[in-house]
């Protein structure tokens, strides 16, 4: 046994995060902690390390195991260059690799069989920590994580904050310890590098306990389910959605055998009464109670199904065409792709793509957040954009929850207020807990909930599922399904774009494709090299019965809009005459307000001639 936590409590104050949780480990097992944000996960995971301390319980380590985790990997210096610290991975490596060398050295002067049997020990140690191939191993995980090989000669300094993570996290699987421990591993990272590391942990020949709220990733990774659940640990053999199963089988199981226990000691609390004062029945009912006392009460276990409730709904319908971009280079200093797309109402538009490649510079681009390095997109007849970004996570505010809401819905009623973020799962006390106090995943419900409210038709999402755990991810995704607008999202998260996305944008280096497809078509006609892109099919699939729809709608509205000038033209003329009538030109006030119901009239008629002229255009186009 590598590792063994047994009934582990551990406490902030008067908040109870682990009751009993257990957890043991051998051999090379993969296997994964879920559970709600909140519910301990990362606090088990700094106990196994060694970084916190469990209030009772006990942890026992094997002799020599070494355990690795993510944020115990730390940069001292931000000046050396990214190579010269992954090189510290393979410390022992270099050590031997110089005593090698060392060694070689004493040979030429001395081949006895001692130094011949020296040299021969530490050859074998250097070969099975793959020594003649660490440099090669170190570039192939690094590039893997989206980054280039001029990225090892710079300073650690010149990377994000993310990008430092990620290089963390490359330091932390070449030190390949003996138990190695990952909290949310693919958080950040592009579909490609979550499939590179999912082989990588899937083979790693060592064991691995994560934590992660990437069911994709769960399922093709781990072999066995430890979740936690009210303090308390519960363990399934299989992968997560084989867990799905086991839990509900398990919830079944027991409630029966704890109605079947409950009729039992009710069956024998009767016996007890009956026959307790009876003489010749007394030893009987005796031992009953006896048995009574002995028994192992069953709990009747419940799942925690406290969960999110969204209800996103638009405010308006807007028009048909929600969204067209001709020839949009999007970009910083140089054009990072282009884009040219054409979104209607009702569609469901995923976003995908290497990191760093466009997508959520498209987004903000479009939210004007970004000016265009050239082309043009605009937005559909009454289209209203909602807007959710990758920064939603670190939102800062001195305001408590309910006062952030509400002063941006001032016209709310309390219980409108309360009633909304109950359903991001903020009751009670929590409503007045400072924003800047949340943890990630609070501040995303949070803004989740802002964005609820403002009933757009069109939603710009860019990775709304970060910080999630699984069951507000599995709320979000209902919640948009019965969304009746448009949804425009870049995600990495595989179940979600499987679930949401009816149309896909492959964002390439210079260049976007856009596929009438699932997600899970995409990926399938992706591997026949199948692809085909929906510019080509929405010229195939126009139809003659909608053409002839689209030219008397056309023909309708432009009858119409000749019968409203007409109109207009003749209360223009009415106007005007009264120009000359004593009651105005003798009145200062009255003529001031003739000449404005005028100068209204005049600009009802520009406009009704200009939209005259685009429909007559469109017709005759």
């Amino acid at each position: 046994m590598k590792l063994q936590l047994s009934n582990i409590k551990k406490s902030y104050g008067a908040h109870d995060v682990l009751v009993s949780a257990s957890l043991s480990i051998k051999d090379n097992e993969k296997v994964a902690l879920i559970g709600k944000n909140g519910c301990g996960k990362s606090t088990l995971l700094k106990i196994i390390c060694g970084l916190e301390q469990a209030d009772s319980g006990s942890r026992v380590l094997q002799n020599g195991m070494k355990v690795g985790y993510l944020s115990q990997i730390t940069f001292e210096d931000g000046n050396v260059t990214v190579y010269e610290e992954l090189s510290k991975a393979f410390d022992q490596v270099k050590e031997l690799e110089k005593r090698l060398h060392q060694q070689a050295l004493i040979l030429e002067k001395d081949s006895s069989e001692e130094q011949l049997q020296k040299y021969d020990k530490i050859l074998q140690r250097f070969e099975a920590l793959n020594g003649y191939q660490y440099e090669v191993e170190l570039k192939n995980v690094f590039y893997h994580f989206s980054f280039e090989e001029s990225d090892l000669n710079k300073k650690l300094d010149e990377f994000s904050s993310g990008q430092k993570t990620r290089i963390a996290l490359v330091k932390l699987l070449l030190t390949k310890p003996d138990i190695l421990l990952l909290d949310e591993p693919t958080n950040h990272l592009d579909v490609n590098s979550i499939e590179w590391l999912e082989n990588y942990v899937r083979h790693y020949p060592s064991a691995v306990i994560l934590v992660s709220h990437d069911r994709v990733f769960l399922d093709h990774v781990v072999d066995e389910i430890v979740e936690i659940e009210f303090g308390r640990t519960m363990r399934y053999v299989g992968s997560y959605t084989q867990y799905i199963k086991a839990k509900e089988d398990y919830l079944e199981k027991n409630h029966d055998a704890f109605i079947r226990q409950q009729q039992e000691i009710k069956r024998l609390e009767e016996l007890i009464d009956k026959f307790r004062y009876k003489k010749n029945k007394a030893a009987f009912a005796k031992s009953k109670q006896k048995y009574l006392d002995r028994m192992d009460r069953i709990e009747d276990i419940k799942a925690d199904n406290s969960q999110m409730k969204a209800v996103f709904s638009a405010g308006r319908k807007g028009g048909k065409q929600v969204l067209d971009v001709e020839k949009l280079k999007v970009g910083y200093d140089s054009v990072l792709s282009e884009f040219n797309l054409h979104v209607r109402q009702g569609q469901r538009i995923g976003i995908v793509g290497a990191n760093g490649i466009g997508k959520s510079t498209f987004i903000k681009t479009l939210m004007g957040e970004l000016t265009p390095i050239s082309g043009s997109f605009n937005w559909g007849h009454q289209i209203d954009v909602g807007y959710f970004n990758q920064d939603s996570a670190q939102m800062r505010s001195t305001k408590n929850v309910l006062d952030e809401l509400w002063d941006l819905h001032p016209l709310a009623n309390q219980t409108e207020i309360r009633n909304t973020l109950a359903s991001f799962l903020f009751t009670q006390e929590e409503v007045f807990k400072d924003v800047n106090a949340l943890s990630g995943g609070e501040r995303v419900r949070l803004a989740l909930a802002i964005l609820m409210m403002e009933h757009d038709n069109c939603l710009l999402l860019d990775e709304p599922t970060n910080h999630l755990d699984i069951p507000s991810k599995e709320a979000l995704e209902d919640a948009l399904k019965k969304y009746d607008g448009t949804i425009i999202f870049v995600s990495h998260d595989r179940m979600f774009l499987k679930k949401m996305a009816n149309r896909i944008v492959e964002v390439e280096e210079q260049k976007s494709h856009v596929y009438d497809l699932t997600y899970e078509e995409f990926l399938e006609k992706k591997a026949l090299n199948a692809l085909v892109e929906s510019v080509e099919v929405e010229k195939k699939v126009t139809t003659s019965k909608e053409v002839f729809q689209d030219t008397k709608a056309l023909k309708n509205r432009l009858a119409k809009l000749e019968q409203l000038l007409e109109i207009a033209e003749q209360e223009l003329e009415d106007l005007r005459e009264l120009r000359f009538e004593p009651e105005y030109y003798q009145d200062f006030q009255k003529m001031e307000e003739l000449d404005n119901e005028i100068d209204e009239k005049h600009n009802e008629i520009e406009h009704l001639m200009a939209e005259w002229e685009e429909k007559m255009n469109k017709l005759e186009g």
